[in-house]
């Protein structure tokens, strides 16, 4: 099955979990867990935005410690925050400002949450492999956000 297919199975299981359940929260822990059980992605989880603070904060995720807080404009997960838009990392140890929760890590792709055109969250994701997220990724990752934004 390649990426694309296997996009659409997952798609049609999240919109599964995630129809009739109005918890934001839940559908983050869900959507997590599958999408790391079905890539076997490093890290793959939720930062939920604290306006108070302009920071983004821990959510919902599967993988290893993570950082609690990130601020806004920093790092891979900030820096999607600040621009509203999903950022591929193919070589994270290149991009200027990273902050490294894990030194396993070597590739990432961060996807904003909306709700209107406002970004609630971030949907983060890890691979120990350069080079592993693509126009795909992006694609189906952004329409999988789109069912909890």
């Amino acid at each position: 099955m390649n990426k694309a297919d296997k996009y659409t199975t997952i798609f049609q299981t999240i919109q599964a979990l995630v129809e009739g359940e109005s918890d934001i929260i839940a559908n983050m822990a869900n959507m997590s867990a599958l999408l790391h059980e079905e890539f076997g992605f490093w890290w793959t989880g939720f930062y939920r935005v604290e306006q108070e603070s302009d920071q983004l904060v821990l959510g919902p995720f599967q993988g290893p410690v993570a950082c609690t807080r990130i601020p806004f404009g920093k790092g891979v997960c900030g820096t999607a925050w600040e621009r509203a838009e999903s950022v591929i990392v193919p070589d994270i140890h290149k991009f200027p400002g990273h902050i490294a929760c894990s030194s396993a890590s070597n590739s990432e792709i961060v996807v904003p949450v909306f709700q209107g055109k406002k970004v609630i969250a971030v949907l983060d994701i890890d691979s120990t492999e350069f080079n592993t997220f693509d126009q795909t990724d992006k694609e189906w990752l952004e329409k999988i956000v789109s069912l909890i934004g």
